[in-house]
């Protein structure tokens, strides 16, 4: 075995695959160049790095359970739907969620509200912070379960120590009173660390509705718009601007 060989198990044993993967090209870069041991070592541990970071992220894109659609450089500007081109690009440098604050994202079924919420959550992942992607659904199951399921109980750690949370379709149906509590508490444990993007077809005004008690939603609304941008998509529906048909016309 030559010591490449010993090299590599080495890497394997104690998993420092970056270096493992660029040995190699490292080691003949730094002949060419007839660089220091140190400069060497050093630019191995930064390939090592790197490895780390793309790895990361990767798993951080699988548990954020983004939906398939969620690439902003693919964003379409429409004339009037309330959001324009410069205001997207101020969006998507994230100062807003270093300042802690939320978003909550309104209009009709069909506006580019998820994939809004979607592309921001995606560019966090890749700029290294703890973003999800959960459906309201997604949530009230998870907090019914935590105390009953390991599953739910460290989704709900995960989700406690994110830097984003995205909650889509948030009062698309009616919650009973125990489940919005327990949402209201899930919010009210989070939001001064956490940065929320809401997605909703309901007017602030017809949450209570929804939740059935006014005084919790009028609380859960206090929470959410504390330090919020609330931004108001309109126009027709993409979905059905861009209907599918079996028959070719």
């Amino acid at each position: 075995m030559n010591q490449q060989q010993q090299i590599d198990q080495y890497c394997r044993r104690y998993k420092i695959m970056g270096v493992a993967a660029q040995l190699e090209e490292t080691t003949l870069e730094a002949q060419h160049e007839q660089v220091s041991y140190t400069t060497f070592l050093l630019r191995l541990f930064e390939k090592e790095g790197q490895h780390r970071d793309v790895q990361a992220r990767e798993r951080q894109l699988k548990v954020a359970r983004l939906p398939k659609k969620s690439n902003l450089q693919e964003y379409e500007e429409r004339s009037g739907s309330g959001l324009n081109r410069q205001q997207l690009n101020t969006l998507r440098e994230l100062a807003w969620l270093d300042q802690v604050y939320n978003m909550i994202v309104m209009g009709p079924s069909g506006v580019g509200k998820t994939y809004l919420a979607a592309g921001l959550c995606s560019d966090a992942i890749q700029k290294g912070y703890k973003a999800y992607f959960r459906t309201m659904e997604d949530i009230v199951n998870m907090l019914k379960m935590k105390d009953f399921s390991r599953a739910s109980m460290a989704e709900y750690k995960r989700l406690t120590k994110a830097n984003l949370i995205v909650i889509d379709d948030v009062m698309l149906f009616p919650i009973d009173k125990n489940h919005a509590i327990n949402f209201f508490n899930f919010i009210n444990q989070t939001y001064e660390n956490t940065s929320f993007i809401v997605t909703t077809n309901k007017m602030p005004a017809e949450w209570a509705k929804m939740l059935d008690d006014e005084v919790l939603a009028t609380a859960l609304l206090d929470r959410l718009l504390f330090r919020c941008e609330v931004i108001r998509l309109e126009g027709q529906s993409y979905r059905m601007e861009n209907r599918k048909t079996i028959f070719e016309t």
